[in-house]
Order: structure tokens, then sequence, then C-alpha cells
């Protein structure tokens, strides 16, 4: 696809909306400014219908291609950021305290929007377009709620497609590959209930920190001795919670141990959690303590459908060129809600590179600007192979 001047117009205005967007982040479902600021662009542009308020702040901008009817595509982008604070010193850097864009969602809002503002000058296709602004994909499922208020239903979407950046990519280039993507995620956080008492009395007590101990080694025979090592799991406890640094001499009656656990193939999710619960009743009871267990289960694994994968790939081959595109990127143990979408139409996510950028979740992370424009054109390029008059 060849560069056209009003996309890199619409690029260099996309550049200022992501840095507004940057520098005002917001959590979850919580984005009254966010989503005010892309309902007013969408309905800027003129599109056919705007939709507010699904999953709370969501938005839906509907385009309808002026060469007759044809499919519906959902283009969709996150737009919440994370709770941390920001350590970048850049001038746009976030102006609310302890909220920053560490995702790139400041990036995939803009980069959305400015494909929303190409194809409604241009309209040079059949069917629509749906472009989706979801909140709350980072940890509250955002995309599961938009689905569960009629999100495909209603707007009649045939299939989805998803972008995130992908720092250490370069920019202007891609990543994807078929079938499984990301991992599920899932996340635990287990009560050892036992007897407390005094450390120099341990033959009275019922000592729940050390089941904890035991716990956290045991629970990683999940991934080293129960499941096959060509099926990927992970097991991290990451949180261990126990007695008082200012009453050494006190064994507590209850710690807390949590962490998530990542699976790719549904049925070893299935067997895994499964596992856990075995593992962790049996330290508890060897222990003589109790257990209490919150399992809380998260996304599920993102899976790219083949045949829309090869979509993607020629989508993303007509921007970037044939060594732009690599089409057997490495799954990752990340997960993503867009999960949720894909379980509910065929579609594909894919990566876009954000060059040589701190990791994502960091406090120095920013979107790479240089990638708004190949965003951008993706989206028109899926547009241009799936939208073809008589399709």
């Amino acid at each position: 696809m060849p560069f056209d001047e009003a996309m890199t117009e619409i690029a260099a205005a996309a550049k200022a909306w992501r840095r507004q967007l940057h520098q005002y982040p917001e959590l979850l479902f919580d984005l009254p400014k966010t989503s005010a600021l892309v309902a007013g662009k969408l309905r800027e542009f003129g599109c056919d219908e705007v939709v507010t308020g699904i999953a709370g702040t969501g938005v839906i901008g509907v385009i309808k291609g002026r060469l007759g009817a044809g499919r519906t595509l959902g283009f969709r982008a996150d737009m919440d950021a994370l709770p941390m604070s920001e350590e970048t010193n850049l001038p746009h850097a976030s102006r609310v305290a302890n909220m920053m864009h560490a995702c790139g969602h400041d990036g995939h809002t803009a980069m959305l929007l400015a494909a929303a503002r190409y194809l409604t000058a241009t309209r040079d296709f059949a069917g629509a377009v749906a472009v989706i602004f979801q909140p709350a994909e980072e940890g509250g499922g955002g995309a599961r709620v938009m689905i569960e208020e009629g999100l495909v239903e209603r707007f009649g979407i045939d299939e989805v497609y998803g972008m995130h950046n992908q720092p250490g990519l370069a920019v202007g280039s891609f990543a994807i590959r078929p079938g499984p993507m990301l991992a599920a995620g899932d996340r635990f956080v287990v009560t050892l209930n036992g007897r407390g008492g005094h450390a120099a009395y341990p033959h009275t007590t019922r000592d729940p920190l050390l089941a904890g101990a035991h716990l956290v080694g045991a629970l990683q025979t999940i991934a080293s001795r129960y499941t096959n090592p060509f099926d990927p799991v992970v097991v991290s406890v990451s949180y261990f919670s126990a007695g008082n640094p200012a009453a050494l001499n006190v064994i507590p009656a209850s710690i807390q141990i949590g962490g998530t656990i990542r699976t790719v193939d549904p049925q070893t999710r299935k067997s895994v959690e499964g596992r856990f619960r075995d593992i962790v009743n049996a330290s508890a009871t060897l222990f003589e303590t109790q257990a209490e267990i919150d399992w809380r289960a998260g996304y599920p694994v993102t899976v790219n459908d083949p045949d829309k994968t090869r979509v993607a790939i020629a989508a993303a081959r007509s921007v970037a060129g044939e060594a732009g595109v690599d089409d057997d990127w490495p799954r990752a143990m990340g997960s993503e809600d867009f999960s949720y979408m894909l379980e509910k139409r065929p579609g594909a996510m894919i990566w876009l590179g954000n060059g040589d950028s701190a990791a994502l979740h960091n406090p120095g992370y920013d979107f790479n600007d240089d990638a708004i424009i190949h965003g951008m054109r993706y989206w028109a390029a899926l547009v241009a192979e799936r939208l073809k008059p008589g399709a």
C-alpha cells in the first residue's frame, strides 16, 4: 500500500491526540475523559453511528462503505492505563499521580482514531467497520463485559481484529502467528490458617509459615513434573505475607501467598487448576493447617483464527513488505482480554513494532509516535483486503 498524503497528515494529528491521552490516564472502567475524547472525535469525523456507555465507558463507531453491502469488521483498541508512577520525564508525561499509560493503550486508541478519520473520509469499501474502543483491559475484562452487553450482535460483527505494540520489534514491522498467541492467565490467593504462638516453643504451634514455605516449592512441581514439557505452563508465586518484623519471636496464626498460573491449552488449564488445589490442600494437611483458596479465573487463551491470520499477514505485508512481517512469532505467556472477542468471532491479534523502547508495564515506557502511521495503514489495509465489493 503506497503512502497516502492524507494518512501522513492524519498521523501527525494523531500524535497530538496520543500525547493528550498520555497526560491524562484513567483506569479500568472509569474513563470519562478518554471516552469523551474518543466519542467527540468519532462524531467530528462523521461516523454513521457513535454509541457510548457499553461496559460503562466503551465507545463504538460505525463507518459504512460507499460501495454497497458486505460484511462488518470489528477493530478493537484498548483505552485504560495502569496504576503506576511514570519515570520518563517527558514533556507529555502523566499529570495524574500513580497512573500512567505504561502499555501503550494511548497509542492504540490514537491509531484507531486515525484509521477512523481516514475511513470516514474515503469510504472506498463495501460493508462496514465497527471501531471498538474498550475499557478495562488491564485486569478488568472489559472485552468480556462489552460482549455480555451485546457488542457482537448489536453491531453485526463478522470478524474481529486487534493490534498491540511490541517493544524490541522494529518500528514499521509486524509479528503474528496462527493459533494460540498468548496464554490464559489465572490468579490465586491462598490463606493458610494454623495456630500461632511463641517462636521459642514451635512444637505448641501449627506453623502456617512453614506450610507456606513448603507450598511455594511444591507448586513448582505442576510445571516440572505434572505437565508435558512441550505444553507451556508457568506457575509464579509473587506474594508471601507472614508475621511481623516488629515481633520476630512470634509464629503467626495465618499467612497468605498469591501468584499467577499461565497455560496455553484449555484442557491443561483445567487440569492444572485441579492439581493446584490438590497440592494446596495436601500441603495444608501435612502441617495440620487449613487452606482457603481464592482462585481468580483470568483471561482465556488468545487464539488467532488460521484463515484470518493469513488475512492479517497479507494486510501487514502490503504495509511493511515481505521482510517486515514475522509470521511465526513465538507465543508469549502474557494474557490479553481480546481473547474474549476471538472466542465469539474469528479474527487475529497482531504485534506492531515499538522500536527500542522500555518494556511494557515499565515506569520508563512510552509509546513510539513513529509507529502511528504504520498501525493506521494496517487498519486501512485490512479494510482493503476484506471489504472488496462482492467479497
